[in-house]
This record gives structure tokens, sequence and C-alpha cells, in this order.
């Protein structure tokens, strides 16, 4: 059940050897995380406490599926590096970009606001 990662000598894609079981375990990992998360759901636990338990969860799901089923975790250190950087960029710069959306509803700032929906 190793998997190990063939080049082409011509500087083409990678190809993946290996069995069908690794990615089967990840999967049965990533269904398992799934449940937690429904578990953590029901449970009686304060607003925060459930989303950093959720939060968690979903990191390590999203960690997993990234590594083996987008085979990122066989990639270069630097590229992995590099990728992370500028997700995190993207998602920071949509967090900063939400303020936008009331502005398209409500009108430009100091102006008269607009009542009901735009149309």
């Amino acid at each position: 059940m190793h998997m190990t990662i063939e080049t082409r000598e011509n500087g083409g894609a990678a190809e993946y050897t290996g069995g069908l079981g690794r990615f089967l375990v990840v999967y049965g990992c990533i269904l398992v995380l799934a449940a937690l998360q429904f578990v953590v759901a029901y449970s009686h636990v304060a607003g925060f406490q459930m989303f950093a338990r959720m939060l968690a969860i979903g990191i390590a799901e999203a960690g997993l599926a990234i590594m083996f089923f987008m085979h990122v975790g066989s990639e270069r250190r630097n590229f992995v590096t590099w990728l992370a950087v500028v997700v995190i960029f993207v998602l920071l710069a949509l967090q900063y970009s939400w303020t936008d959306s009331y502005r398209m509803e409500l009108g430009a700032p100091n102006s008269q606001y607009k009542t009901g929906s735009v149309q």
C-alpha cells in the first residue's frame, strides 16, 4: 500500500502508483470526521466552543482531502507554501470585500439611504 511517484523524463506530470487502499482509508477518515461534526453540532456547547470545534474538524477534513485526493502532499514544499500563502491572501481579500455588498444594497456612504431592494 505504499504510494510512489514516478516522474517522466521530459518533465511531464507525475504518475502515481500504489494501491487504492490508502485512498479508501483517507476517505473513511473523512467520513468519520463528518460524523464527528454531527455529534458536535447536536451537543449542548456554547457558541464559541462549538465554532472552534467545528472549525478544527473542518480544517482537518479539508487538509486530508487536499493532501491526498488533490495530491498536494506529494508536491515540493516551496509550491505547497506558496499555495498556502495565495489561498490565505484570497480568503482575506474576500473577507475585506464583504462590506461592499451592503453598499450595493444601501447606496454610497453618507448619502440618503434607499429603502427596499435595489432594482
